[in-house]
């Protein structure tokens, strides 16, 4: 069964950091790129950041270049989401995903559409307080 769960989340004060985990289960890990998703209310999901997890390749979204960290840690099976300086507008519901890295390949990371992502996690909430 393909599985993949999300942790992490919580309220922090703006300013703060938390780390969020994607841990991958019932696929080859090594052959998917994996990316990070939210969710806030009343908007339509967006695109956070994703990790090849063949070759290590990044792509950050705009809003979170130079605070969100994403890295992967391959023998885990894992992904995680370092996110620093957080801002209110960063509280969302975040959520990981996997898609086949041809596709990801095919694509880019940058221009990976979200349909083409094949598993989805369930999301964790990160609220952050002003």
């Amino acid at each position: 069964e393909v599985q993949l769960v999300e942790s992490g989340g919580g309220l922090v004060q703006a300013g703060g950091s938390l780390r969020l985990s994607c841990a991958a289960s019932g696929f080859t890990f090594d052959d998917y790129a994996i990316g990070w998703f939210r969710q806030a209310p009343g908007k339509e999901r967006e695109g956070v950041s994703c990790i090849s997890s063949s070759d290590g390749s990044t792509y950050y979204a705009d809003s979170v270049k130079g605070r969100f960290t994403i890295s992967s840690d391959n023998a885990k099976n894992t992904v995680y989401l370092q996110m620093n300086s957080l801002k209110p507008e960063d509280t969302a519901v975040y959520s990981c995903a996997a898609a086949a890295a041809g596709v990801a390949t095919m694509w880019g990371l940058r221009g990976l559409p979200q349909y083409e992502y094949d598993y989805w996690g369930q999301g964790t909430q990160v609220t952050i307080s002003s």
